[in-house]
Order: C-alpha cells, then structure tokens, then sequence
C-alpha cells in the first residue's frame, strides 16, 4: 500500500481513524448516557452502542507512554483511540465485556479514569518551558500538583456540574476561559542589558512589539539601545521573545494569580469572561501549595452551597461577588473587579485603541 501523502488543503479525512460502529452510525445517534465516572455509552439509531472509556494523561507524554498506552488499546480495547482537547485519552469499545478489564489495566498503570459529567476535568494548560520563550513558570507542572490534589474530583463526579480548569505560563499569550484559570504573571518590568541590545534586537520591531508604547529606543554608555517608561509597562514580557536582552523572566518577583467564572459554553446561561480573584501568590515549584490551597478552598465551597447542574460563573451570580469572596475566605480589594470604569483612561494606553 502506498503511503499516505500529506493533505495541503486542511485536516485529513477523520472517518478512516474511527471505530467501524462510529463510522457505520455517524451522524445517527440517539442518545448517550454515563454509565459511571469515565464511560460514556452512545446508541445509534439502528440500535448499535459503542462505549469510550476515558482516561487522564499528562500533556507532555513521551514515547513509552505513548506507547504503552496504544498497547493497552490493542490488548484491552478495539485498537480505536483519540486525543480529547485536555489531552485525556478516550478508548472506544463496542462490546459491553471489554469495559471493565479495560478500566482495570489503566488504573493499575497509574491511569485515572473520569472527567465525564460533574466532575472536575483535567486542567488544560500551555506548553511552559517545552516551547514558550517568556514562561514565568511551567505551567504542566502546576496542573500536575493540581491534578494530585484533586484525583478524587476527577474520577468520581460529585460537583454540581462540570468543573473546566486552566492554567496558562504568562498573561499574554494563552490565558484560557475557564470556570477556574490559574495564570502566572510577570510583575516586574523586563531588566536590560545593555551591551547586548545592538548586536541582538532590531529595536524597532520590539518597539512595535510592545502593546502599551512603553519602550523607545535610547544610547546608553554610547550604545544603541531601549528603555522602558515603567509607568506605561503592564509587564507582559512582549518585549523578549524579539529582544532576549530584556529578560522579563524573575524567580522572586513571577507570581500566580486566579481567576473565577469564565464560561465558553452557552448552556443554560450565557458563555462569561473570568474575573481575577487573588493575585500575588507565590510561585512555589514543586507543589505549588498556596495555590492548591485556595482552589481546594474554591471548589469546596461551590460543592457545599451550589445547586445541580449551576456552573461556577452562575453559582456566582446566584450568590454575588461579595458572598463569593466572603464564602472563600479571599481579601477583596478594587483591583479584584473590573466593571470598565475609567475604561476610556486605561484603554488608550494602548496603541491600538483610541477614542
């Protein structure tokens, strides 16, 4: 057989990596059900049903990994596997029989099976120093602290409806909406060294690159090089992928902040930005505990005084932001909500945006 050539013109036909009851029913399902944390059972309209199996991985996965878990779909499975958006792994089965053995191999090599329905799921998260160049902090090691601490969240499903966690290495790049973000922030100005600035940067692309107009260009010592306005600069670390003499990157002065209530879907109620609830927390590796802490905390409380099937951002609504920070036991300060006021003096600080 000859092999595959590459597709130029978009994503490669889906329907030949799928499972054959998939394919034979696709598009004519009926229904779908839980049978339990991690399982979900769809039944076509001809009365074909599949199961998938879901389980949780790290994002970064190596080869053995990879491996051991494509092995695991051969053995237990119908060698039928995908990748969902928060990088679980989803085994599908078209016999009943095969899902508890199936269930039983994956836990025993230390793979959980949940996510499904209300539960927290696996937090989505940026690539960190594998592949960004201005991380504050490595954000798969947060989520996996994270995710130790909140193993029975995720295999059993006992939240009032489902959980969506992120947590993003800067705030400018990948921030995510989630009902809880966990995003690490640069809180102060890049540092320059000025001897390199000529030999390294072509200044006026980072000049550009900054969304405040808080760097010009300067002589220094008889150098070219730049200088930051540290009024204008919101510390976003722009600066330094185009000129890595401006090291933004600070192992005391990098913190962690958390942010409620964000919502893509439009279930229900409205899809609702995420709004900043604590700042300044300290970016601790290996465990992170602080964090930890106060998103135990979070999620403890919307467990106890949530009502089914309320997400994050409408249990909030419900309550007001006011009950919420004295529910979760968080100083509330006026940097906590932005309602726009004053928006015309902020946003024209941009470049961008004049009115």
């Amino acid at each position: 057989m000859p092999p595959r050539m590459p597709i130029e013109s978009g994503v490669p036909d889906p329907l030949q990596y799928m499972h054959p009851i998939m394919t034979k029913n696709y598009g004519a399902w009926k229904y779908h059900e839980r049978p339990r944390p991690g399982v979900l059972c769809h039944t076509a309209k001809s009365g074909d049903q599949i199961w998938t199996v879901r389980a949780g991985t790290q994002r970064q996965m190596d080869l053995y990994t990879i491996r051991k878990l494509c092995d695991i779909a051969d053995d237990y499975a119908d060698s039928h596997v995908r990748f969902t958006i928060r990088s679980n792994i989803e085994f599908m089965v078209g016999d009943e029989t095969k899902v508890q053995p199936l269930i039983d191999k994956l836990v025993s090599e230390g793979f959980p099976v949940g996510g499904t329905g209300p539960s927290v799921t696996m937090i989505a998260h940026t690539q960190g120093w594998l592949h960004c160049d201005i991380p504050a902090s490595d954000a798969s090691g947060v989520v996996k602290a994270l995710m130790d601490e909140l193993h029975e969240e995720f295999i059993n499903e006992n939240m009032p409806n489902r959980v969506h966690m992120s947590t993003s290495c800067c705030q400018i790049n990948c921030g995510g909406q989630a009902d809880i973000a966990i995003n690490i922030q640069h809180t102060k100005p890049p540092k320059i060294n000025h001897d390199l600035v000529a030999n390294v940067c072509e200044r006026p692309t980072v000049v550009a690159r900054c969304p405040v107009a808080a760097i010009r260009p300067a002589l220094v010592n008889g150098k070219p090089s730049l200088e930051v306005d540290e009024k204008k600069c919101i510390c976003c670390g722009a600066c330094f992928p185009p000129c890595p003499p401006m090291q933004i990157n600070d192992p005391e002065n990098s913190k962690l902040a958390i942010w409620v209530g964000g919502k893509n879907s439009n279930a229900r109620s409205k899809p609702t930005f995420h709004k900043l609830v604590a700042a300044g927390i300290p970016n601790n590796p290996p465990r992170w505990p602080e964090v930890a802490t106060i998103i135990k905390k979070i999620l403890h409380v919307y467990k106890e005084d949530a009502r089914d099937w309320e997400r994050l951002s409408d249990w909030v609504d419900r309550i007001g932001w006011p009950r919420f920070f004295e529910l979760s036991e968080l100083p509330f300060t006026k940097y906590h909500i932005d309602n726009w006021h004053g928006a015309r003096r902020s946003l024209n600080a941009s470049t961008h945006i004049r009115f």
